[in-house]
């Protein structure tokens, strides 16, 4: 029986498991390597697990052990590519706007009879229009760029169309303006010829300057809803409200600051107009989005929106308030200009900051495809 015995052994020992930690057993071979033993792997990841997540022997409610999901993109990129304007554009939107009230302005002061506001109107407008013009071409990095703009008119393009308007506002705006030097000009000659052309060219370019002052005023608007910034997308409707109160309240603005008392009713009345069109666009952009808002609630663009209802809210106060002051009528003026300042930055951040974090780019779409399942849902019923 011995040999028998001898002779089953190695087949034995071979079906066996060697003890741990002798040749050839799995955790000297696991050892040598540097990996833990499946087994106590397994039980280490499952006990690690239960305790991430509150699960013991003594119970506890369980939780899911996927982590909450975090709104990341690939190499930490933005999903949606954020735009390349600076804060150039920030002002430009603002220079447009003052560009645009001041021109309604002195369209008011001249058909009234008020030469400080009409004067303050026409010049206002023709410096803020050659800022504007800078501020873009700086931006756009060589001024021919914004000469091949106008080589061809778009009217499905924003930019195309803002690039016209501009041109067109420039031209009228330029001819009032001049014509405000024509007292300055002598009687007889040549120059007195000019002298006595220019006030009627001048009144006929300040009401064209006036008929386009509302597009370039709101074009703006609809140059930012036009892209895929999310927050600029989504308040399409609100931002042309926004951007036109801005406009007549920084026009009123001017105004109060440059006429005397007795002449600035009209500003006073432009005031209370736009400052309550810019106070209600500006509310429906922060509350009307839902999570597409938050972006101008939350941080820098909030602050600066903030600060520019306050500060809208108080130069219309001082407007209505301060008729008989020169001192209030001016502090109002300044209040609505900063407003407007506030403002037009405000919206610039606010839109860039909802690019710059996916979260506004993936919650609105999944909102949307669901929404779609439910309809498809309830219509296949």
């Amino acid at each position: 029986m011995r040999p028998r015995e001898e002779a089953e052994r190695p087949r034995d020992a071979a079906l066996s498991k060697p003890p741990a930690g002798r040749p050839g057993s799995g955790l000297a071979r696991d050892e040598a390597r540097g990996g833990p033993i499946r087994d106590a792997a397994v039980g280490g990841t499952q006990r690690d697990l239960a305790r991430r997540n509150g699960r013991g022997r003594r119970g506890g409610a369980e939780r899911s052990m996927v982590p909450a999901a975090e709104f990341r993109s690939y190499y930490g990129r933005p999903i949606v590519k954020p735009a390349i304007w600076h804060r150039e554009i920030a002002a430009y939107l603002f220079t447009g706007g003052l560009a645009a009230g001041s021109a309604l302005l002195a369209a008011g002061g001249d058909a009234t009879g008020r030469p400080a506001l009409r004067r303050a109107g026409r010049v206002t407008a023709l410096g803020a229009l050659g800022a504007s013009a800078y501020l873009l071409v700086k931006d756009l990095g060589r001024p021919d760029r914004f000469a091949n703009m106008l080589r061809v008119a778009k009217p499905t393009s924003p930019m195309s169309m803002g690039s016209w308007i501009l041109s067109a506002f420039g031209a009228a705006a330029g001819v009032s303006a001049v014509a405000e030097a024509a007292p300055l000009l002598p009687e007889t000659g040549a120059l007195g010829l000019a002298r006595r052309a220019l006030p009627p060219l001048g009144t006929a370019g300040q009401y064209a300057a006036g008929a386009v002052a509302p597009a370039l005023a709101t074009y703006t608007a609809v140059l930012l809803a036009d892209t895929a910034t999310p927050s600029w997308h989504a308040a399409y409707p609100e931002l042309p409200f926004v951007f036109a109160g801005s406009s007549l309240a920084s026009g009123a603005g001017v105004g109060l600051l440059a006429a005397p008392t007795d002449q600035a009713e009209p500003a006073r009345r432009l005031a209370v107009l736009g400052g309550a069109m810019e106070l209600y666009g500006a509310h429906r952009v922060e509350t009307g989005g839902g999570i597409l808002s938050e972006p101008y609630r939350n941080g820098r663009p909030g602050r600066l929106l903030r600060a520019g209802r306050a500060l809208t809210a108080a130069g219309m106060a001082g407007a209505l308030l301060g008729r008989r002051s020169r001192v209030v009528s001016a502090l109002s003026g300044l209040s609505l200009l900063t407003a407007a300042v506030c403002t037009r930055f405000g919206i610039f951040e606010g839109g860039i900051a909802s690019a710059q974090d996916p979260k506004y780019t993936v919650v609105p779409q999944r909102a949307r495809i669901d929404e779609n399942a439910r309809g498809d849902k309830t219509s296949s019923e």
